[in-house]
């Protein structure tokens, strides 16, 4: 998800990027099976305090971060979903950072309400 913000946070990705194109895993299919390993795992060895996924690691890279998922797994209706742990952001100065859907939910939602869509499909930021 390519999309710019108005507000930089403290909280979110300091390693701003020149912009380039990032695939974020959405479907099953396309989640890392190591990682689904590794999540697994820790969900076997309990004393857990959150998602595996949800966990925030500040050396990861950019690419690492938009690969990094915090959900995939059955809803209650059945359907598999993949939530990605970053949504990685385009900034008005075109570097792009990783903003984490809990810790910078609120950023995230903002650039969500600049989006805007004109009669042919292109982008408008507010």
């Amino acid at each position: 998800m390519n999309q710019e913000t108005q507000n930089a946070s403290d909280s979110a990705d300091t390693q701003d990027q020149p912009v380039r194109e990032i695939h974020q895993p959405t479907k099953p299919e396309e989640v890392d099976p190591a990682q689904k390993q590794a999540q697994r795992q820790a969900i076997k060895e309990g004393n857990l305090t959150a998602n595996p996924g949800d966990r925030i690691d500040e050396s990861k890279t950019l690419e690492e971060k938009a690969q990094q998922v915090a959900v995939d797994a059955p809803d209650i209706t059945g359907d598999h979903i993949v939530v990605p742990t970053y949504f990685v952001v385009e900034e008005p100065d075109g570097t792009q950072k990783a903003l984490h859907h809990v810790k910078d939910a609120e950023e995230i939602s903002d650039v969500i309400r600049q989006a805007r869509v004109d009669e042919e499909g292109n982008r408008i930021w507010d």
